[in-house]
């Protein structure tokens, strides 16, 4: 039996690394501790190593190569491709962007399939059921890899999920996720016993608090992309309660996003300027400063419009390790870590 520490594995991302998906880097780091070998690939953009190792970003020009490598893809691969087009034509994409994802995902695999199959690998792992789980679904097909992959919140809830979510879970050997929630869902596409719930961990344990003593004002921090599934406006009216109620208080939203500008306007209407504060995005060491900082973390996540929620995000396990208090909406995964 082939141990871990032997494999060479196709480790597929949409963008690698990223600040806010330090779970996946602690992913890669455990394997390649582990000894396994990676080629790593990054669908859509990113650094070019991780930690002095390679990371293979994929050019979106190459894509003008489908032009000639359509015809003999599915003059050598007819069968496989005419049932991925048919699972295409059954099902309707939830949205443009994600059928982009996909035909991103198997584009990049036809170009790349002859380098994959040189390398001579053992397994494909995709992070995401979207764009990297369609590159593998399809790679599995043209280079014989057997594949498995990660499915999470915006996987499997946003839109209703991914456009080709039951083909890949099916075809998939396993799929693996950290919630409880998200595994309930996929085990409606997949055998149970293909599901695997994995919870996200550390690289090592951060140094524990010491305890705070007496503070002249309570200092909260939330870590958060600024997106609208973390419930912003619910948070403002937060900080304005405690305003109103003379409760001493200082916060720092750790994070970036599209709601910067309308998050900024939205402080300084409520007059909380000089109680609240963005920092921007911070690197993983200077959020762990800030958690030894804080004395509580807010995370007040909902249901976006399109139906993407977080699971059960990085930074509540991260915060309830260093020690700090959590205080988070009811939504999803959050409630599988805190208890009321």
């Amino acid at each position: 039996m082939q141990t871990l520490g032997s494999m060479r594995i196709l480790y597929v991302t949409t963008t690698f690394p990223v600040f806010s998906e330090t779970f996946l880097q602690r992913e890669a780091r455990a394997l390649l501790k582990a000894g396994v070998e990676l080629t790593i690939i990054s669908l859509h953009r990113g650094e070019s190593t991780f930690e002095g190792y390679p990371v293979h970003r994929f050019s979106k020009w190459s894509l003008l190569k489908l032009f000639h490598l359509l015809p003999i893809a599915a003059f050598r691969h007819s069968e496989a491709m005419i049932r991925i087009l048919s699972r295409m034509n059954a099902e309707r994409p939830p949205s443009f962007l994600n059928a982009m994802e996909n035909l991103l995902g198997f584009g990049a695999a036809l170009v790349q399939a002859d380098w994959i199959r040189s390398l001579r690998l053992d397994r494909a792992h995709s992070v995401w059921a979207s764009a990297p789980a369609a590159y593998a679904m399809l790679m599995s097909e043209l280079a014989g890899l057997p594949f498995s992959t990660g499915a999470h919140a915006y996987d499997v809830l946003e839109h209703g999920g991914d456009w080709l979510l039951g083909e890949k879970l099916r075809r998939a050997q396993f799929a693996h996720t950290s919630t409880e929630a998200a595994a309930k869902r996929i085990a409606r596409f997949c055998p149970r016993e293909k599901v695997k719930l994995i919870r996200r961990g550390l690289s090592e344990l951060p140094r524990f608090k010491s305890p705070a003593g007496v503070r002249s004002e309570l200092r909260i921090v939330c870590v958060a992309r600024l997106v609208e599934k973390k419930g912003f406006p619910y948070q403002l009216e937060i900080y304005e309660a405690l305003r109103r109620r003379g409760v001493a208080f200082s916060a720092r939203i750790i994070g970036d996003g599209p709601l910067e500008v309308w998050l900024r306007a939205s402080i300084s209407a409520r007059r909380l300027d000089a109680k609240v504060s963005l920092t921007g995005r911070l690197s993983e060491a200077e959020v762990m400063d800030q958690l030894q900082w804080a004395d509580a973390l807010f995370h007040t996540g909902v249901v976006a419009k399109s139906g993407d929620r977080d699971g059960l995000p990085n930074v509540i396990p991260e915060a309830m390790a260093t020690g700090v208090v959590v205080v988070a909406s009811p939504v999803s995964g959050g409630v599988e870590a805190i208890g009321d």
